[in-house]
């Protein structure tokens, strides 16, 4: 051990750098994280302009959010536990180029298609990042309990899903370059931390050569958890379709019910959004995950009721009244649900049971998406609105029952 110590701080030598304490360690991967999931939400006050620029229609932009998820599921199912294999630091430098290069696309953009692969490339960062930065922060705090490392990963997150909307929104609306700027700024940042995360230490003291990665996928939910799964699944995949919701038509709901075209206003409502599911995840830490994932359930039904109802009066306090209490109930939701599948997984297991539960959730960000842009076209944003709610009551009735039925 004693070696291994001495060739990690003499690699650090003859680069002329030192490695970062553990204090400032675990602040580098915790802002890697935030990082990475800023750059989902950057684009998002951009969109309307994006819209008029290349003239795409509103299920187009609902299919370009949703693209987002195909790296996520990419970097969930062939990359999930590389860094696992090859060390941290190894898996979390590539994944931090991954965000800089979809910023790279974003910037060259001219045409629909770069956009859906600069989405599929931040995706794929953010995915692999997310999953590495997790693992490396519970191996950076060090103590047996690990819920501390996950709410720093799970607030950081979340704090980065707020940041990059201000940022977008900001420099849109008070710079020049409003498709460009933000990127640039973006792509700084992510140099920027790569550099902290090139100078964090190595917690996989066995790495494999690269020639010998397996990335076989591994899913399944065990037959005698199965039904207590349900609830846990459900609720995750309901509270980031809240989150998705906002993510990829908050600037429209905004510009088309309540007549306000600002950017930064736009940004702001994502901010709002994230900074509460953050608030909730953080504040709560003390209540009981069951308890926590039951609250989220019962509160989904009267925050997608108040969304919709600031759509039909054109209520700016409605909407921002909605928009915290939908992030509280996202935020007791996925911490809450997280913590039940942890807890019911067999611990041989427990990778493959977290694969489905995160499938599962990037599939309610995207997928009722989709089917409210679909249905503005056919019917007007009140009626797809409504339409979200009636699937999310119905989501929240349904697990609210199997987490109620099945105690653990």
């Amino acid at each position: 051990m004693a070696q291994t110590r001495h060739m990690k701080l003499s690699d650090f030598t003859r680069a002329g750098t030192s490695p970062l304490d553990d204090t400032a360690a675990i602040v580098a991967v915790a802002m890697m994280i935030g990082i990475a999931f800023a750059g989902s939400t950057l684009v998002t006050p951009l969109y309307v302009i994006y819209e008029e620029a290349f003239g795409f229609s509103r299920v187009m932009l609902t299919l370009i959010y949703a693209s987002y998820v195909i790296g996520n599921l990419g970097a969930l199912l062939f990359f999930g536990g590389v860094s696992d294999q090859i060390g941290r630091r190894r898996t979390a430098l590539p994944a931090m180029g991954v965000c800089a290069l979809s910023a790279v696309v974003f910037l060259l953009a001219h045409h629909v298609a770069e956009l859906f692969v600069a989405r599929v490339l931040i995706g794929l960062g953010v995915g692999v990042a997310a999953g590495t930065g997790t693992a490396w922060l519970a191996e950076l705090v060090g103590k047996q309990d690990k819920s501390e490392a996950t709410i720093i990963a799970t607030s950081s997150n979340f704090l980065g899903i707020a940041g990059g909307p201000l940022l977008a929104g900001f420099l849109a609306d008070y710079a020049p370059w409003p498709l460009h700027l933000p990127f640039a700024a973006y792509l700084a940042v992510v140099v920027i931390t790569a550099l902290l995360i090139a100078r964090t230490r190595e917690t996989v003291t066995r790495a494999r050569p690269l020639a010998a990665i397996a990335i076989a996928p591994k899913l399944g939910v065990p037959a005698d958890i199965r039904a207590p799964f349900i609830a846990p699944a459900v609720t995750g995949a309901g509270a980031m379709a809240l989150i998705g919701f906002y993510a990829a038509l908050a600037p429209s709901i905004l510009a088309e019910n309540l007549h306000q075209k600002s950017h930064l206003l736009a940004g702001a409502l994502v901010f709002e959004i994230g900074v509460a599911v953050a608030l909730s995840i953080v504040l709560t830490r003390r209540l009981k995950s069951r308890a926590a994932m039951l609250w989220s359930l019962g509160l989904m039904i009267p925050s997608v009721a108040m969304v919709v109802a600031a759509q039909a009066f054109g209520s700016m306090a409605l909407i921002l009244l909605g928009t915290a209490l939908c992030g509280i109930t996202s935020g007791l939701g996925y911490r809450g649900s997280l913590q039940v599948v942890n807890q019911i997984a067999p611990p041989a297991r427990r990778a493959e049971v977290l694969s489905v539960y995160f499938i599962c959730c990037f599939s309610g960000n995207a997928l009722p998406v989709i089917g409210v842009g679909i249905i503005t076209v056919w019917a007007g944003a009140i009626a797809a609105s409504m339409t979200f709610a009636a699937m999310i009551a119905l989501f929240a009735a349904v697990a609210l029952g199997f987490g109620l039925k099945y105690r653990v």
